[in-house]
């Protein structure tokens, strides 16, 4: 059995019996993650499954994404059932993205996972992992149409906006001709593209602008490392002392990506822990998910992610050894 009508089958069997269903994004979720759960968990609600969504912690919504249909029924991981009869993860590239949900997936009786990173292990006893999907709400359209559940506008929203965002509005490379079908399948729902996109990418505090000029001011250039590296860093402090939460740095790497002479940008995010959450993107000449990798993260070869425990200068000469050895791993 391939392996969407092996998944198919498992959520069929699941909402046939009235299971109970728990479902979990990765941490930190964006809008893919939590447009995949959100959208599958309706649908299995709609097929009869007792469903209950989730991420890890810190639970914390962004506000960008606080709007996105059902996300007033998502529970914190503390508060999730004890013993579920399936557990899905969405989106994550491997064990670790789901926190302390981790252990409660392979412990479940049964478990699935809906990815589409190229770095993704293979975890789960069912594995639907496609890295030629745009994105993984692409496979959880594919699982709603295997369940017979119908797409109406609510289910488009959060499909269009996982879609939009990991694509960045169909401009990146991961876009293809299936991902305009898609699209625009999902349009045809009567969904406003221009609002969701408006909330997705548009809309943000004022001090978020004060926070980009600061880092913006910070970005260097090292012509030098690899095809050309651009990078800056900022922490969840400034982000607080800005009115922000600490996901508004995730923007930052979209505004420094734009550097031409730059093949690869880095966005360092520094935590309240002293940790280092950095953000990696290539215009094309280099695969940053062997970089994350390396490093002890994963992603795609286009955008890549990896947390460090090393101070921010100990990150930056990690990241330009890989760049300059062609994201070997290092040894030692």
């Amino acid at each position: 059995m391939g392996a969407l009508p092996a998944a198919v089958a498992v959520l069929a069997r699941a909402a046939d019996a009235g299971a109970s269903v728990l479902l979990s994004a990765h941490v930190q979720p964006d809008a893919d993650a939590l447009g995949s759960t959100l959208a599958l968990a309706e649908g299995l609600r709609r097929r009869g499954a007792r469903v209950t969504a989730t991420f890890p912690g810190p639970f914390v919504l962004p506000a960008s994404l606080a709007w996105l249909p059902g996300a007033d029924a998502l529970v914190p991981a503390g508060d999730v059932p004890a013993d579920p009869d399936l557990v899905v993860g969405l989106d994550a590239a491997d064990l670790r993205r789901l926190g302390e949900l981790g252990p409660v997936l392979l412990a479940a009786p049964q478990s699935l996972v809906v990815d589409h990173h190229a770095s993704n292990p293979g975890f789960g006893a069912v594995q639907l992992v496609d890295p030629e999907a745009a994105a993984t709400v692409a496979l959880v359209a594919d699982l709603l149409d295997g369940l017979g559940v119908e797409l109406d506008a609510g289910l488009a929203t959060l499909l269009y906006a996982g879609l939009a965002a990991d694509t960045g509005s169909f401009r990146f490379g991961n876009t293809s001709p299936a991902t305009h079908a898609l699209a625009a399948r999902l349009l045809a729902t009567g969904i406003d593209h221009a609002r969701i996109s408006q909330r997705l990418f548009d809309t943000a505090p004022f001090g978020w602008l004060a926070l980009l000029g600061t880092a913006a001011g910070r970005a260097t250039l090292e012509r030098d490392v690899g095809a050309g590296l651009v990078w800056t860093w900022a922490t969840v402090g400034e982000a607080d002392d800005h009115g922000l939460a600490g996901d508004h740095l995730e923007a930052l790497v979209d505004v420094v990506r734009s550097a031409q002479e730059a093949d690869v940008a880095c966005v360092l995010k520094g935590a309240a822990d002293g940790s280092w959450n950095v953000s990696l993107r290539s215009r094309g000449g280099t695969d940053v998910s062997a970089v994350a990798i390396a490093l002890g993260g994963g992603g795609h070869r286009m955008a890549a992610g990896f947390t460090s425990h090393l101070d921010r200068d100990g990150t930056l000469a990690a990241i330009r050894r890989c760049l300059r050895a062609g994201a070997a791993p290092e040894q030692g």
